[in-house]
């Protein structure tokens, strides 16, 4: 995140995204220090993390690079976005509505809706687009059961027909319904109906050029260019020295460095990022809870925010999706007890005499870190970590999905419901702890089916609360976004994981 997986909703995974709703009241920073209303005009330039060796053009496929996930994001629209309250809002579907069953959900194109090129946006552009994404990456980023479950309503309107009632599907289409005109395979033009249109494409590198004719209010900068960089450093550096406007997900330590300079800004964005421990659970040594239990308490979770983030970020209690409005506050805070946590492992018979690998890699800001961290805390209970740092296209080849310890990072941390439906529902493909659990499917299900209200809210605090007690994630702490801009640049966005990615808003005083 963005949705994909090396980042879904990193970018991305994002992912992690994630993008919001225009406008400073929607997650946008205010403009301070501006002379005046906002500006229109100007070139924005943006440096984002990337590799070249993982550039990808293609907006269904996943999208590793966050250059490439910002890319796609200011040209394609998806149909819903991230909001701030409800945590879902339109994009290029303006309304949508279900049956009373909550089974099937209709999507109404936003009016005036064109494609760069000029062609207007139909139902058969989202049923192709929808479908083709169905097809590559399957019922995790559109939860029907079939392609067939995706059918035109008239010119301007699509169905999608669920299994079961899903009350949230709008919510679990954000940032994954990239559009593109009807039987596209060629994605070089980047022939999309967002803010930006694509005028030039280098090796990752891009010029953007607003889009006059956006169905909703036109972008007020003239340009965006996004610059890849192979390392936060190398941005970090970019940005002190003035070759670009705006840092994305710098990091904590680049922004300590920033706050000492008085041409930057350094902005802060709650809940963006997730830097987490899978532990397996269907088999391998962390299969017993009682394992679990004690690697969670194992973590000092304090000193891993200070030590890893910088203190930029909050301890976290092992569930995901800490900035959902139906966040279960109420749920004790995990700490640190290293007496139950060795009793714990006599109880199951753990073998300790033996060396047990993480698994990490260089990916999120920190991530490495946080593993040599908590290995080192781990030793406090007599269980020898070692750290493997691996290349991340063969992490994802060998490691992710399969392996009994490892490091993860989410980029949307909105949503309980959203990370059931991705990694832990015993159906879903990307289920990273081989996590199946009877009662907490049948919540789940629960939640879907359940209208707004106590019967919800019921639902999804059942869904943490089996999470916390004996699921498959050692969720330490919470890292906040790190951007860092110039003082003249204005209206950036301030919310977590996906919100990160929209700029139509944003605008530069000088």
């Amino acid at each position: 995140m963005d949705l994909n997986r090396r980042h879904i909703f990193k970018a991305g995974l994002g992912l992690g995204a994630v993008l919001l709703v225009a406008g400073c009241g929607d997650g946008s920073s205010p403009s301070e220090g501006s002379d005046g209303p906002p500006q229109r005009g100007g070139t924005l330039r943006v440096g984002a993390i990337g590799k070249s060796s993982k550039i990808e053009r293609d907006p269904h496929q996943t999208l590793s690079n966050e250059s490439d996930f910002l890319i796609a994001s200011l040209v394609y629209d998806a149909l819903t976005v991230p909001g701030t309250d409800p945590n879902v809002a339109p994009r290029l579907a303006s309304t949508w509505e279900a049956d009373a069953q909550q089974r099937k959900w209709t999507f109404t194109i936003a009016e005036g809706a064109r494609f760069h090129d000029g062609r207007p946006v139909t139902a058969d552009d989202i049923v192709w687009s929808l479908r083709r994404l169905r097809e590559i990456a399957g019922e995790t980023k559109v939860p029907v059961a079939s392609g067939d479950d995706i059918q035109p309503a008239g010119a301007n309107a699509v169905v999608l027909t669920c299994a079961a009632p899903n009350s949230q599907l709008p919510l679990l289409l954000r940032m994954m319904t990239f559009v593109v005109p009807a039987g596209t395979t060629d994605f070089a033009a980047a022939v999309g109906t967002g803010p930006f249109r694509l005028e030039s494409y280098d090796n990752g590198n891009a010029r953007l050029v607003r889009n006059e004719n956006w169905y909703r209010e036109a972008p007020l900068l003239d340009a965006i260019e996004v610059t890849l960089f192979e390392s936060p450093e190398s941005m970090a550096n970019a940005i002190m020295a003035g070759q670009i406007d705006l840092a994305s997900s710098v990091g904590a330590v680049a922004g300590r460095t920033a706050e000492t300079r008085d041409e930057l800004e350094v902005i802060r964005r709650p809940n963006d990022v997730a830097v987490a421990i899978a532990m397996r659970t269907s088999d391998g040594p962390f299969a017993d809870p009682r394992v679990r239990e004690a690697l969670r308490l194992a973590a000092d979770r304090e000193a891993m925010v200070a030590q890893v983030l910088s203190g930029y970020g909050t301890v976290a209690n092992d569930i995901l999706g800490t900035a959902d409005p139906e966040y279960d506050t109420s749920i004790p805070q995990r700490g640190r007890d290293l007496d139950r946590a060795r009793q714990l492992l006599a109880d199951a018979e753990f073998d300790t005499g033996k060396t047990y690998r993480l698994l990490t890699k260089q990916e999120a800001v920190g991530e490495v870190e946080s593993a040599k961290v908590f290995a080192s805390q781990a030793a406090d209970i007599g269980l020898k970590i070692e750290v493997v740092v691996q290349e991340s296209n063969a992490f994802y080849d060998r490691t992710w999905l399969t392996a009994p310890l490892y490091t993860v990072n989410w980029g949307t941390n909105d949503s309980v419901v959203f990370f059931a439906s991705k990694v832990m529902y015993s159906r879903t493909k990307w289920n990273e702890t081989g996590f199946r659990d009877a009662a907490f499917d049948k919540s789940y299900t629960e939640a879907l089916a359940a209208p707004p209200g106590a019967e919800y809210t019921a639902a999804c605090r059942e869904i943490q609360r089996i999470q916390h007690d004996h699921g498959g994630y050692l969720v330490w702490g919470m890292a906040d976004g790190i951007d860092i801009a110039s003082r003249y640049v204005h209206g950036l966005p301030t919310l977590g994981g996906y919100g990160r990615v929209q700029l139509e808003r944003a605008w530069i005083s000088r």
